[in-house]
C-alpha cells in the first residue's frame, strides 16, 4: 500500500500537496542565501520547502510510488 507522506528535510509532507520538484538546484546568486544548492519542492499555496539531492529524489520516488499504487511502472505492458 502505498503512503500518502513523505519526509523531506525534517518535514512529513502529503503528496497531493506537491505541484512540482526543482531537477536543478536553487541558485540565488546573493551573498548569504539560505537555499544556494539545494532543491526546491513547490508546495500549494505558494509554499516552498529546500532539500539535498538525496532527499529531492526519494521526493520523486515517494510521488512515483503514490501515483501507480506501488506497482511496477512497466507492469502488465506488452
Amino acid at each position: 500500500m502505498a503512503s500518502g507522506f513523505a519526509k523531506f528535510d525534517d518535514k512529513h509532507m502529503p503528496l497531493y500537496r506537491v505541484l512540482w520538484v526543482a531537477d536543478t538546484p536553487q541558485f540565488c546568486g546573493q551573498e548569504g542565501c539560505e537555499f544556494e544548492g539545494r532543491y526546491e519542492v513547490r508546495l500549494e499555496q505558494g509554499e516552498s520547502v529546500f532539500g539535498t539531492r538525496e532527499e529531492r529524489d526519494g521526493m520523486l520516488a515517494a510521488l512515483d510510488h503514490w501515483q501507480t499504487g506501488g506497482e511496477d511502472e512497466h507492469e502488465g505492458w506488452d
